[in-house]
């Protein structure tokens, strides 16, 4: 699957506190995820009572070799802090999936850095716009999520102003 992003049209303007209000940007570079909607838009923050410097965690079900738990994970973009139900070998494919309906998380397409890794969405709106969506790898230990809100890629955004 190409790349989702349209880079050609893609512009990144710095002025996220005022985009959707569902990312918000501390100290001018912390990106903290304050919601997250799963496909059917079931509410994926703060359902379990795990949180990371006083921020309510996103939690994703995940099923490997006939185990099934929940993972939490940071809510701040770049910190790969999570809390797991049971141990998972680094480069374990994961299947991913909302916790709240069962559905599968939605795929977003091959990352493209050789890993065989694969993005699924866990979306920013009640809309599910993959226009507003953070998309994260299913290969345990793959660290290369992305953000994009509005059809900006925040990743890139922050990366530069770090």
């Amino acid at each position: 699957m190409p790349d989702p992003v349209d880079h050609r049209n893609l512009t990144i303007t710095g002025r996220h506190k005022a985009v959707t209000g569902n990312v918000s940007v501390e100290n001018d570079v912390t990106v903290i995820v304050t919601q997250a909607y799963g496909p059917k838009g079931d509410n994926l923050v703060g359902i379990s009572g795990v949180d990371f410097d006083g921020h309510p965690a996103v939690t994703v079900g995940v099923r490997i070799e006939g185990k099934e738990g929940q993972v939490h994970l940071s809510p701040i973009h770049g910190d790969g802090r999570k809390s797991k139900p049971f141990d998972i070998p680094y480069g374990t494919r994961c299947e991913l999936f909302c916790p709240v309906s069962g559905l599968p998380l939605d795929l977003v397409g091959e990352v493209e850095d050789g890993s065989g890794a694969r993005y699924f969405a866990i979306y920013l709106t009640p809309q599910l716009s993959r226009g507003s969506m953070v998309m994260i790898s299913d290969v345990w230990g793959h660290y290369h999520s992305r953000i994009i809100d509005d059809f900006e890629l925040i990743s890139a955004w922050a990366a530069r102003h770090g």
